[in-house]
């Protein structure tokens, strides 16, 4: 396996190895991605991108929720497979309902802005500072003022690797200080995930505003 956090194999290799299921940030309930989104967005037709989205069922509990403009961006065809297929069998969310886009999020440049940047743990595997100013490039190209951005990570108690790469850990305030002067914290919160083999992993999330 690569040891680089974007790398196609490195990801492919895990869900070949796992069922999505399986893995230790699976969540059968999309929680508090799925809170946090619809405590700040009250417009069900604002854009919404999951990048990193992965298998997450994330996107099909948005279109069920309502919303009508939803995209995720994964670097793994094989986890971006495997969440169509859920979302057409146990939701019913036709393919069409959402825009699958498979990228690296460090390579990637979008063609259009959203109105929502949701991440659950892609930011913690850059532990390059080079890396974390790419995503945060992007980031700003992706969303215009008034975008909220919606951004979970390992806490600072939480594990220091994930699926076999190190990671780095981060304070609401810290995330905040990395976002920069363009954003404004609106909210934060700390979450125990616990994964399907039974251990807990502390989140902290953040809610922000481009301002």
């Amino acid at each position: 396996m690569s040891d680089d956090p974007g790398s196609a194999g490195h990801w492919e290799d895990v869900y070949r190895e796992r069922d999505p299921d399986q893995v230790s940030w699976f969540q059968q309930r999309p929680r508090p991605s799925l809170d946090l989104i619809l405590q700040a967005v009250g417009d069900r037709r604002a854009g919404v991108i999951d990048v990193g989205g992965g298998a997450s069922p994330l996107a099909a509990r948005l279109v069920e929720a309502g919303f009508a403009d939803v995209t995720v961006l994964d670097v793994s065809g094989r986890a971006l497979a495997a969440a169509r297929r859920a979302a057409e069998t146990a939701s019913g969310v036709a393919a069409e309902a959402v825009t699958w886009v498979r990228a690296d999020l460090l390579t990637w440049q979008p063609t259009r802005t959203w109105a929502v940047w949701h991440d659950r743990a892609v930011f913690h595997f850059l532990t390059d500072p080079a890396d974390r100013a790419t995503y945060l490039a992007a980031l700003r190209q992706a969303t215009e003022p008034g975008a909220i951005v919606v951004l979970g990570t390992f806490a600072a108690d939480g594990p220091t690797h994930c699926s076999g790469l190190p990671v780095t850990r981060w304070t609401a305030e810290e995330l905040a200080a990395e976002l920069g002067d363009a954003f404004v914290l609106l909210h934060s919160r700390r979450h125990r995930h616990r994964t399907p083999a039974g251990s807990v992993q502390p989140f902290t999330w953040i809610t922000a505003r481009r301002i």
